[in-house]
C-alpha cells in the first residue's frame, strides 16, 4: 500500500508498505478520507517530537476491509469513523471515563507518548472499540468527527448552557466547529473575532450572531464586548497564542470561563492576577482531545445533519500533496485540508 511517511522533521515521503494484518481484536479499514490539522503540521516541524518514520494522519473514515477473529459488531463492508485515541480502559481516568487523559494512552497517527502508524495511508488497523458506523455518510464530512469531538469536549469543559454568552477568538476550522457545537447547546449571542475576511464571513454564515474584525478596530476587547452586549459567560482561545488568550480572558465576565483551546507553545508562560482570579471567580480551563462519548456524540451529530463541515473543507488533495499542505497552514491559507488516499 501508499503511505505518507514522516521520515524526519520537514521530510515526507510517500513510500510502498506492506498492508497491515488486524489483530484479533482490530479491523482493517480502507481509508476514504483523512483530515490535515495542526497536530499534523506540528509533527511535519517538530514541534511535537515523534519517532520516525512514522504514517501521521488521525482524522479518518473508511470502509472495513477485514477484520480480526474476535470481532463481532461489524464485518467487511461496513463504513466508519475512526477515533484515533486508544485508552487502556484500566487506569483511574479511564476508569471515570476521561479516557482523553488516560495515563497509557496510544494515538494512531496523532500526538501522545505512544503513536503508531495513522491514516494518511490506503489502509490502517483499528481496534474494534475505535470506531463509529456512519452509514451513509460521505467520508469527507466523517473524517471531521474527530475534530467535532474535540470542539464538544471543549463545551462540556466550560458546562456551557442554554442562553449563556460566548466569544470566539479564532475562526479557523476548530474555531468553526467550537461556533456550532456552541450553538448546538443553545449558546448566545455568540461573537466571533478573526482576522481574515472569508473565515469570518463564513462564521456569520455559520451562525455567529456578530462577527469582529480585531484589525479594523482601535480595542478589540471592547468591539466584542460591544457586540455582546457585555462581557460574555465564555470566552473562547482557539487559536494557540498568548495575546489571544489574553484577549478572551479580558472579555469574560466575572463568574466565567475563559477556554484555553488553541494549542499553545510547550514554552509559553502567561502572566495572570491571582486577585482577579479570586475576587471575579473567572475559571481558566483547558481542553484537551476529545473522550469516546464525545466521539459518538460527533458522528452522532454529524449523521443527523446539525454541524455543517462542507464549507470548512476548503481542499481535498492526495498523499503526495502533504507537504504543499503544510504550507499552506504555515500561510493561513483555506481551511481544512482532506487527503483521499486514491486520489491522482
Amino acid at each position: 500500500m501508499r503511505a505518507a511517511t514522516l521520515t524526519d522533521v520537514g521530510s515526507v515521503e510517500v513510500r510502498e508498505r506492506d498492508r497491515p494484518i488486524p489483530a484479533d481484536d482490530e479491523l482493517l479499514i480502507r481509508i476514504g478520507a483523512c483530515g490535515v490539522c495542526m497536530t499534523d503540521y506540528h509533527l511535519y516541524r517538530g514541534s511535537f517530537s515523534v519517532e520516525t518514520p512514522l504514517v501521521p494522519g488521525h482524522e479518518s473514515a473508511g470502509t472495513v476491509v477485514d477484520v480480526g477473529d474476535d470481532v463481532l459488531r461489524y464485518e467487511s463492508g461496513d463504513r466508519v469513523a475512526i477515533n484515533p485515541t486508544i485508552p487502556c480502559n484500566a487506569c483511574t481516568y479511564c476508569k471515570r471515563g476521561e479516557t482523553h487523559l488516560c495515563e497509557n494512552n496510544t494515538s494512531i497517527g496523532g500526538a501522545a507518548d505512544t503513536v503508531v502508524d495513522g491514516a494518511f495511508a490506503e489502509y490502517v488497523r483499528v481496534p474494534e472499540t475505535n470506531v463509529e458506523g456512519i452509514g451513509e455518510l460521505s467520508f469527507t464530512r466523517a473524517s471531521l468527527a474527530e475534530p467535532l469531538a474535540c470542539a464538544l469536549h471543549g463545551v462540556s469543559q466550560v458546562d456551557s448552557e442554554p442562553g449563556d454568552s460566548v466569544a470566539i477568538v479564532g475562526a479557523g476550522p476548530i474555531g468553526l466547529l467550537l461556533l456550532q457545537a456552541f450553538r448546538n447547546v443553545g449558546a448566545a449571542p455568540i461573537v466571533v473575532s478573526e482576522l481574515d475576511d472569508t473565515r469570518r464571513e463564513l462564521a456569520a454564515d455559520l451562525g455567529a450572531d456578530a462577527v469582529v474584525d480585531p484589525e479594523a478596530v482601535t480595542d478589540p476587547v471592547a468591539a466584542i464586548e460591544d457586540a455582546a452586549d457585555g462581557p460574555v459567560d465564555v470566552g473562547v482561545e482557539a487559536i494557540g497564542l498568548a495575546p489571544t488568550i489574553r484577549q478572551a480572558n479580558a472579555v469574560t465576565a466575572k463568574g466565567g470561563s475563559t477556554l484555553v483551546f488553541g494549542v499553545p507553545a510547550q514554552d509559553e508562560t502567561l502572566e495572570i492576577s491571582p486577585f482577579d482570579v479570586y475576587f471575579d471567580e473567572v475559571d481558566y480551563r483547558g481542553s484537551y482531545s476529545l473522550t469516546t462519548a464525545d466521539f459518538e456524540r460527533a458522528v452522532t451529530l454529524l449523521t443527523h445533519g446539525r454541524v455543517e463541515v462542507d464549507p470548512i473543507v476548503t481542499d481535498r488533495i492526495g498523499l503526495d500533496d502533504l507537504p504543499w499542505a503544510f504550507d499552506r497552514m504555515a500561510n493561513t491559507e483555506g481551511l481544512k485540508h482532506v487527503v483521499i488516499p486514491d486520489a491522482e
